[in-house]
Order: structure tokens, then sequence, then C-alpha cells
């Protein structure tokens, strides 16, 4: 499989509905920095209340 994004090897796979999708290790890197700093994250952490010690 290859990458989404490029035309390397996709070191990650990801399958939803039946629709598989391939990153390479930097693209996957670069989305997961994306997520980590977007505001649906931050909604999430406050929904959970990650930094909980119970």
């Amino acid at each position: 499989m290859q990458c989404h994004y490029c035309d390397r090897d996709a070191a990650y796979a990801a399958e939803k509905d039946g629709i598989k999708v391939g990153l390479c290790e930097e693209h996957f890197r670069e989305r997961l920095e994306e997520l980590a700093e977007s505001d649906e994250l931050a909604a999430l952490r406050e929904q959970i209340d990650v930094d909980r010690t119970e």
C-alpha cells in the first residue's frame, strides 16, 4: 500500500467503513502533530477530563 499523500510505501494504515488509507512515516507524524494541536482534540480532552487522577 502506498501513502495517501505521496508515492512512498505506507508505514501505517487505517480502515473505516471498508475504506483503507495508508500513510508513510513522515505524513503520519505530520497528521499526528496537526491533530495534537486541533481544537477538536482539546474539546475531547475536556469532555473526558484526561487530567483527572481518580
